[in-house]
């Protein structure tokens, strides 16, 4: 399963980084495919046809917070895979629109393609 992150997020690295660390307030730029993790039916992908990669602000709240945790304890370069609890993804909301049920635990590979542009 990895390394536990925080309570609900664990992290397993699939191919270490050699670039800086993600800090708080950095804008990366990120490859990632989301699956249910029950299934391991995937639900989206930066990878997939029509799809480009995804860019956020670090650490303040404009992604879901496992995504947040995970990501701050990356590198540039690195792909990891983060397994989620749910109250880490989507919640007791879920996000039908991807076909996510409330209370989903979810996996996510992301990889950090750039920080600040860099």
């Amino acid at each position: 399963m990895g390394t536990l992150v925080s309570d609900g997020v664990a992290k397993q690295i699939l191919r270490a980084g050699t670039g800086p660390a993600v800090n708080k307030g950095d804008k990366i730029t990120v490859h990632c495919t989301g699956s249910l993790a029950e299934t391991n039916t995937k639900f989206w992908s930066t990878k997939d046809p029509g799809q480009n990669v995804f860019t956020f602000t670090a650490g303040v709240g404009q992604v879901i917070s496992g995504w947040d945790e995970g990501c701050l304890t990356m590198r540039k370069g690195e792909t990891s895979l983060l397994t989620l609890a749910p109250h880490k993804g989507y919640g007791a909301q879920g996000f039908p629109a991807w076909g996510i049920k409330p209370n989903a635990p979810l996996k996510f590979e992301i990889e950090i393609v750039s920080i600040n542009g860099q």
